[in-house]
């Protein structure tokens, strides 16, 4: 039989069913409005400020964290800081700047560092190496009072050595040590006892100011700058510094004993350098603290116990005080200090 050509071509497949044609091209993406633009810029920027403040959150939460915990190991160290030690050495404890309570040479802090240097039984002398004008007559005597029981109590010797000046008194707490040791040119002495103020009357007369004091009691006014002298209480007043000065004179020959070379100026007021002081019995001998440790205490090593601000003490004191002015400053835009 004869068939066709066009029983030889291949059926036609059928169309799936479900599946759209295929698009002839894909349709371009729509272009982004200036609006859109515009608020996408500005939510990546919001992003970036907020992980930049969550960042410095952090960094602030670390360093108040640190300084809380810097506090209180300083809390926890406070005082001294002496490495124990079994060799034979000498004890230091420094007596710098004014005698008064709160500063480095107070009788609180003072009287710390002396216990413990007394205590260590490797210390085989203790060095009261000063540098202070003086201060407090308080202070001084508990302190002079301290060195004299811990001197009976632990059978050490204790030496003062001059730098600088040891006046007032700074020399009330010399006189306690066993001997004394300058330099040629130190500032030594200055055995009185003062009380200093100012006077105001004349200036607020010829200002035309009056002066309004009501007291209850008849000397709680005494001493006022801006009152007339009373002769009674100005009386009074002499007549108590006498007593601290008469205080102090027995101290000194107490300390002294016959090395003291007396004359009408010793107990004046009156200081003097280094030399002259060896001369009138007031010091020893020439040696700093180097030679008193290696020459006379035979233990060149020395070990300083005088309680010192760390770190930590020193931010917290600043903190402190940043926040008191702060304080200040705020009560005086609310209501000014007059």
């Amino acid at each position: 039989m004869s068939s066709s050509s066009d029983d030889t071509l291949p059926p036609p497949m059928p169309e799936p069913v479900g599946v759209p044609a295929a698009p002839a091209a894909t349709a371009a993406a729509p272009a982004a409005t200036p609006n859109e633009v515009l608020l996408a810029q500005l939510a990546r920027d919001f992003l970036r400020e907020r992980r930049l403040e969550r960042r410095w959150r952090t960094v602030f939460r670390l360093f108040w964290l640190g300084l809380a915990a810097l506090l209180v190991y300083s809390l926890w160290q406070q005082g001294r800081h002496v490495t124990p030690t079994t060799v034979p050495h000498t004890a230091l404890v420094e007596v710098r700047g004014e005698i008064a309570v709160d500063t480095e040479a107070s009788a609180e802090l003072l009287l710390a560092a002396l216990k413990d240097a007394f205590k260590d039984e490797a210390a085989q002398a203790v060095v009261l190496r000063i540098n202070s004008p003086g201060g407090s007559p308080v202070q001084a005597g508990i302190v002079h009072d301290e060195i004299k029981r811990l001197k009976k109590l632990h059978g050490k010797p204790v030496y003062a050595v001059v730098e600088e000046i040891c006046a007032s008194g700074a020399y009330y707490i010399a006189a306690a040590a066993d001997e004394i040791y300058v330099d040629k040119a130190s500032v030594v002495g200055s055995i009185g006892v003062l009380m200093d103020g100012f006077g105001f009357t004349g200036l607020m007369s010829k200002l035309g100011v009056e002066r309004r004091l009501l007291t209850a009691g008849d000397n709680k006014g005494m001493l006022d700058p801006f009152s007339p002298v009373n002769p009674r209480q100005q009386a009074y007043a002499q007549a108590m510094l006498d007593q601290i000065h008469h205080q102090f004179i027995t101290v000194v020959r107490d300390g002294r004993g016959k090395r003291l070379k007396e004359t009408p100026e010793t107990f004046s007021g009156l200081f003097w350098n280094g030399e002259q002081a060896v001369a009138m019995g007031l010091a020893d001998d020439y040696g700093n603290l180097d030679h008193v440790a290696r020459e006379v205490v035979k233990a060149e090593e020395v070990i300083d116990y005088t309680p010192r601000d760390n770190v930590a003490e020193r931010l917290v004191k600043r903190f402190g005080a940043s926040v008191g002015a702060g304080a200040v400053r705020a009560l005086r835009e609310v209501a000014p200090i007059r």
